[in-house]
């Protein structure tokens, strides 16, 4: 599973807003740095490696990269990274950006933005990137509280031409119904993945009824989140599938996201050449009903202790 000739192509494809794209993609939360992401002692990644990481993702075909502004290490920042590797961008490349939360010059984590502090993170975006229109910005969300007043913000931007289409993150499905009624919803990024959230697996197929793209982050890490894949047990159940594939648990995770829907994309961050090609080719990997059922008996027993 992991041959260089497998291009993202195998993965399918979806229409995201008017963009056809590989359902496989690529995030860059963890290209800015080695080690946990946020962490502001963390080593920053070498520059030429991540710009190879980021070619290497177009040439295997991957067209959805999803960043933010507040992914940036002490020397590294991904949107920056981006544009040096990828600029002038491909005609089919979508760059899915996300507003909300914040970072000071440290690393800090600042409170969640007001609808002023929305539009210069959205042109703090535009900047970095070098562009003069988002592809896609998710609303990255804190909290159940109404959503109403700052997504009309980036609705008001989207009508003005700054943003092309709109998401929402961490949401709740009462979000999106909010969401929906100021402008059109392209994708939801959510929490998710096997034996994460397993309550979100109604939300997931509303979405797919919906025609909205499901797209869900620590797919591979699941409780080991920001620490990345590797900081938790590995689940008996994800190795034995992955035993039998002659693949890796990380690939099985991914293909397992992929099982759960067309409309649900995978965007695996690394910033190993080796790992790329491996989240890539998971694509390829297709799952039996055997092993799909054995795969959801351990997502919905979250709550048991995984490995053994």
């Amino acid at each position: 599973m992991t041959s260089p000739t497998i291009t993202a192509a195998a993965s399918g494809t979806w229409t995201l807003g008017d963009r056809k794209i590989n359902r496989i993609g690529f995030g860059t939360m963890r290209l800015p740095q080695t080690g946990a992401a946020f962490d502001p002692d963390a080593v920053p990644r070498d520059r030429d490696q991540a710009i190879h990481v980021l070619r290497r993702a177009v040439e295997l075909g991957v067209n959805h990269i999803d960043t933010a502004a507040f992914y940036f290490s002490r020397l590294r920042s991904a949107n920056e990274l981006i544009n040096r590797a990828l600029g002038p961008y491909p005609d089919d490349l979508v760059i899915t950006t996300k507003v909300g939360p914040g970072r000071g010059p440290s690393g800090e984590w600042l409170p969640h933005a007001t609808p002023e502090r929305l539009r210069e993170q959205v042109e703090e975006n535009l900047r970095q990137l070098g562009r003069d229109h988002l592809d896609v910005v998710n609303l990255r969300v804190l909290g159940p509280h109404s959503i109403a007043e700052r997504f009309g913000v980036l609705a008001d931007l989207r009508e003005r031409g700054l943003i092309r289409h709109l998401g929402i993150s961490n949401v709740t499905p009462e979000h999106l119904v909010e969401a929906r009624k100021i402008a059109p919803v392209v994708c939801v990024q959510n929490l998710y993945g096997i034996g994460v959230r397993p309550d979100q697996d109604d939300f997931v197929d509303s979405c797919g009824e919906q025609g909205i793209a499901f797209v869900p982050f620590y797919s591979i890490a699941g409780a080991g989140r920001d620490g990345g894949a590797g900081t938790v047990a590995e689940r008996d159940e994800v190795t034995a599938v992955a035993r039998a594939h002659g693949a890796s648990a990380a690939q099985v995770r991914l293909a397992w996201t992929l099982h759960r829907g067309p409309h649900v994309l995978a965007i695996p961050g690394t910033g190993d050449p080796a790992h790329l090609e491996e989240n890539v080719a998971a694509g390829a990997l297709r799952l039996t009903e055997e092993e799909l059922t054995l795969l959801d008996a351990a997502h919905h027993a979250a709550d048991a202790p995984a490995g053994s």
